[in-house]
């Protein structure tokens, strides 16, 4: 099997500092919401229904977790679910993406997706940027509420040390 596409391993990598960006909160912080902000477990839910949105339900034709796309779709209310739901959530959905990621080719990728027999405005390339971002998006705003909630700064040790000021 050859190597994915570029933009799939930036894919990837970008759910890797996603997931690093979570680790050591727990379920009660997970589920503080700050102001106008979601939580953090929202957030968790929420890029697990884009992924199922974007690469099952679009890509596969199936939605596995409809439950997830109820809750956590763009314009859902908020709420304070549980991390460790909404992580197994993401894990299984992400599960479920990643073969029809592998498949990815540059053709594929400028393919316009047709759902219910109607084409969709973008293709399957602009959609795979835009969860790219989405998650560089919600990185940030995981780790502000982290930061805000006072949590130990050992979740920055990705960040090079001359960009973190002490105090």
């Amino acid at each position: 099997m050859s190597e994915p596409h570029p933009l799939v391993l930036q894919l990837r990598f970008t759910r890797r500092e996603f997931r690093r960006g979570l680790r050591g909160v727990s379920d009660a912080d997970g589920a503080i919401r700050l102001g106008p902000m979601n939580c953090i477990a929202w957030n968790v839910g929420h890029l697990a229904w884009q992924e199922q949105r974007y690469f099952v339900s679009i890509g596969q034709e199936r939605t596995p977790y409809p439950d997830v796309a109820a809750a956590y779709e763009y314009g859902a209310p908020g709420s304070t679910p549980r991390l460790r739901d909404t992580l197994a959530a993401w894990k299984a959905i992400t599960a479920e993406a990643d073969p029809w990621l592998d498949t990815l080719t540059s053709e594929l990728l400028a393919e316009t997706p047709v759902r219910r027999g109607k084409p969709l405005a973008t293709t399957f390339g602009n959609r795979l940027q835009r969860t790219i971002y989405h998650y560089w998006f919600h990185t940030g705003e995981n780790l502000a509420i982290r930061q805000t909630l006072g949590h130990d700064r050992h979740w920055l040790a990705w960040v090079p040390a001359e960009c973190v000021r002490a105090g």
